[in-house]
């Protein structure tokens, strides 16, 4: 499923225009990246959490000249399943 599907499927399924659920589908995902931004999370209890993880600085290799090389620390969103999701698979 697209984008496109999934705004068609939230204005079938709550019987607003296409144009009402693309607007909160963008809500929506602007909502998540400034939380996410700000160092918080968002939980939708049986849905999952989105949220931010700290990578350690690390050593690796590179494949084709087999150098070491340093990469940094950062950090990286992530999204874990919650319990009614995992449920349904």
């Amino acid at each position: 499923m697209n984008r496109k599907d999934l705004v068609d499927a939230l204005a079938t399924q709550t019987g607003k225009s296409k144009k009402d659920a693309n607007d909160f589908l963008d809500a929506f995902v602007d909502t998540v990246k400034s939380e996410l931004k700000g160092g918080g999370s968002i939980s939708l209890v049986g849905f999952g959490t989105f949220k931010v993880n700290d990578r350690p600085a690390r050593e690796a290799r590179n494949p084709r000249t087999g150098d070491k090389i340093k990469i940094p620390a950062r950090q990286v969103p992530v999204f874990k399943v919650g319990k009614g999701l995992k449920e349904i698979f």
